[in-house]
Parts: C-alpha cells; sequence; structure tokens
C-alpha cells in the first residue's frame, strides 16, 4: 500500500505544488501515539523525501500529536508541519512550529482566534469545515484574511465547483476532492487532479 501511494505521488508530482503527509487511516485516532507510529512516520516521510529532495513537504501526525510531527519533520528533512489545535506558543517553545488548525473556541470569533494565533508567532492559519472534506465558509476566509497578516490556507472542502470562493487564500489543501469517488479513504484519481489543477491554471490567467 505504502508503495502505491508513493507511486500515486510520482505521477502527480508535475501537477500539484506540495504534498502534506498524514497517518489519516490509523483509525482509531488516540490523544497520545506511541513510538510505533513516530517511528513509522519517520520512515515513510524520509523515503518521500528521498524520492523528492526539493518539493515542499510537510507532516501531520492524528490526533494532535504535533510534538511529535515536529520530531519527525526534523528527522526527514520535512519543511513543516500542519498542528492540529490552537497551541503554536508550545510548539515554538519546543522548537520553530507551523501552522495551526482546529480549537475550541465557540466562544471567540473565528477572527479573534485567528488575530491570537498571529500575535504567538503561528506562520500561518488554516481555514477549515466541520469535518474531513466538509467545504469551509467562505465568509469565514474572508473575515480571517482581512484580520490577519499571515498567511491563511484552506484545509478542506475545495473542489473544481467551488474553487472560485477560495482564491483568496495563500494555499489550498486538497485531499478528499483529489481522491477516486471524492472520499478520502480511496486511492488518488490522477484525472481528478488533472481536471482541478487545470481549473486553477486557467482562473490564473
Amino acid at each position: 500500500e505504502f508503495f502505491n501511494r508513493l507511486f500515486e505521488t510520482n505521477c502527480l508530482k508535475e501537477q500539484i505544488d506540495g504534498l502534506i503527509i498524514e497517518n489519516m487511516h490509523d483509525i482509531p485516532y488516540t490523544l497520545e501515539v506511541g513510538p510505533e507510529v513516530c517511528a513509522s512516520m519517520t520512515a515513510v516521510c524520509a523515503a518521500v523525501r528521498g524520492l523528492y529532495p526539493s518539493w515542499p513537504l510537510g507532516v501531520q501526525i492524528l490526533s494532535a500529536a504535533n510534538h511529535s510531527a515536529l520530531a519527525v519533520a526534523l528527522a526527514s528533512g520535512l519543511d513543516f508541519i500542519r498542528a492540529e489545535g490552537l497551541c503554536p506558543h508550545m510548539l515554538i517553545i519546543f522548537e520553530n512550529g507551523h501552522y495551526s488548525a482546529h480549537a475550541l473556541t465557540s466562544d471567540v470569533s473565528i477572527a479573534e482566534t485567528a488575530q491570537a494565533a498571529e500575535f504567538f508567532l503561528s506562520d500561518g492559519v488554516i481555514v477549515t469545515g466541520s469535518a474531513t472534506g466538509a467545504q469551509a465558509d467562505p465568509e469565514e476566509l474572508r473575515e480571517v484574511t482581512q484580520s490577519v497578516r499571515i498567511p491563511v490556507l484552506i484545509g478542506s472542502g475545495v473542489t473544481h465547483d467551488n474553487v472560485e470562493h477560495y482564491l483568496q487564500a495563500s494555499t489550498m489543501i486538497i485531499g478528499s476532492h483529489f481522491k477516486k469517488g471524492g472520499y478520502w479513504a480511496n486511492g488518488v484519481d490522477a484525472e481528478r487532479v488533472k481536471r482541478f489543477m487545470g481549473k486553477i491554471h486557467e482562473l490564473k490567467e
């Protein structure tokens, strides 16, 4: 399965701008991960980095194993991590961390949450939907981009049909839409990727 995923990645290298490696299939997620997760993720990330020495690569380890992700990224030569939870200050104390996403902040607005992340030295913030593949609210993207100076990324729900609503994002993280049938657990659908990226290039012209 691992080599199948590497083959899919190799086929798409000329079409996409970078890659986040994630233990998405490692269900059920736990609040603390064991050494076997860190070891296997380091092996996978190092293998991908070996194939693509200059490609932007990052890692996220579920669930919210941000310190582990940082260690894996450092050991395997990756460029960034996607940190789950509003915890950039702890990561920066540990080492220079990257990106913050998903926190329980019902008592404050999303703009205030993003401003707090910026104040605590996050390199960027990610606006997502309520679950994997769920569409993010374009209005929330607008609010956040108007509230902070750091990069604002879209983390879920972007498709060929709605991408126009997210063009002001610094980066789009595409997962489910690139998979067969639009389902996150399936393999990558090269035609879906080609069609989506074709539209992106058209919109940039």
